[in-house]
């Protein structure tokens, strides 16, 4: 699982510096990108948890993570929405990328969370708190920006959201 955990934190980093080059400068369409992003773990975790539940592998717990999973997602549309109204999607070069990053994505999500459902949510917790920073950086320079601030809370809530969703799966 440490090693796991690593990897994990290895990727992520490798590709937040990616995102940080090609997309310095650009906060809109960055923030678009990572929001179609945000949207993928939880349709992953949602399409897994239904998929067991209709082979009729399930306990108490699984409504209970559909349910939560459910409203990140319709959450982080609402994020998504609020980016292609400032124009995050406006060239095609940003929403070409984000469309094939989130397949490539959605696809390792749905793999890692049916085998590892642990480390898939260690890998959502460091994106949603690096998407907090992320926003929180932006805040430094836009600090009247209210809807950005509610975006930023809103990542921390998922990250304590997340580690609940964690605990109550590692619980006995």
């Amino acid at each position: 699982m440490k090693l796991m955990k690593q990897l994990n934190s290895l990727i992520l980093n490798s590709t937040v510096k990616f995102l940080d080059r090609i997309y310095s400068g650009r906060n809109l369409q960055r923030f678009w990108v990572l929001e179609v992003i945000a949207r993928s773990p939880y349709f992953a975790f949602l399409s897994v948890l239904h998929f067991k539940e209709s082979l009729g592998i399930k306990n108490e717990k699984t409504m209970i993570l559909m349910k939560e999973h459910f409203y990140q997602a319709i959450n982080e549309t609402e994020h998504l929405q609020e980016m292609e109204r400032r124009g995050g999607d406006r060239f095609w070069i940003d929403r070409f990328f984000a469309r094939h990053l989130v397949l490539f994505y959605y696809w390792i999500m749905v793999f890692y969370y049916f085998f590892s459902p642990a480390n898939a949510y260690d890998v959502n917790i460091k994106i949603e708190e690096h998407a907090f920073e992320t926003y929180s950086k932006y805040l430094k320079d836009n600090p009247n920006d209210h809807k950005i601030k509610e975006i930023a809370q809103d990542e921390l809530n998922h990250v304590q959201e997340l580690n609940e969703a964690l605990s109550m799966l590692t619980s006995v």
